[in-house]
């Protein structure tokens, strides 16, 4: 179903080179590996235009002429998807976000990885839940094919906000499904963080630093949606069986 709120834009980020999977991704992006008959990426395009999301960037770095090959100009998923290239892909994902400042023109927008299998639900529960402010869909029950070692686990507080954020939390009631909505406020912190990090920079490095800042960033509770990372050769396996 449609969001009730004027949210027209989506990224998907789709530049990696998909390294734990070389096997599979050094002639073909991880993003294009074929997962239950159809490109990995179709889901999150498909969750986008499910929630009424019209005009999508895809950043790409990795093997990007064959991505915009496979996809198109997004007409057959009803969406238009506009092409942002990241050249510094081996950095961290957050490079790849601050690449569509210029194109989200200030805009509120939906963040979702390439590599991840979304039901056709997912954006919309995001919108329908929340305020058009930092938010996170989180899983407070992930399904048995998560790699809970190597999730990014996550601590919700009583107010329905991240406390804290990161792989090697002890104290944590959620884990990160890499779904956003975010504003302005995240880009502009990402130029904050630049001259520390560099390209060396990670989303989850930005929320911990929005927190130490005492910046709200919010949840949206996805548990019992289906979702998957594919970071691997045995995550594509667990959700092609």
């Amino acid at each position: 179903m449609e969001s009730n709120w004027h949210i027209s834009k989506g990224v998907i980020l789709a530049a990696g080179d998909g390294g734990r999977m070389r096997a599979l991704t050094s002639t073909c992006p991880k993003v294009l590996l074929p997962v239950r008959g159809k490109p990995l990426i179709s889901y999150p395009i498909e969750a986008l235009a499910a929630a009424g999301i019209s005009e999508i960037a895809v950043v790409v770095g990795y093997l990007a002429n064959q991505i915009r090959t496979a996809l198109g100009d997004g007409s057959r998923f009803g969406v238009r998807l506009e092409y942002i290239r990241n050249s510094d892909y081996h950095g961290g994902n957050a490079i790849s976000v601050k690449k569509v400042k210029s194109w989200a023109e200030g805009e509120p927008f939906v963040l979702c990885m390439g590599d991840h299998i979304i039901e056709p639900g997912f954006v919309s529960r995001l919108l329908d839940s929340s305020a058009i402010a930092e938010t996170l869909c989180v899983d407070f029950a992930p399904a048995g094919h998560h790699q809970i070692a190597e999730a990014t686990k996550v601590a919700v507080d009583n107010t329905g906000c991240i406390s804290h954020i990161g792989k090697k939390l002890t104290h944590w009631n959620a884990v990160d499904t890499g779904v956003f909505l975010l504003t302005k406020e995240f880009l502009d912190t990402i130029e904050e963080l630049t001259p520390e990090l560099g390209i060396d920079m990670g989303i989850t490095n930005v929320i911990q630093f929005m927190l130490k800042k005492c910046r709200r960033f919010a949840t949206c509770d996805v548990s019992g949606c289906f979702w998957a990372d594919v970071d691997t050769e045995e995550d594509l396996n667990a959700v092609t069986a």
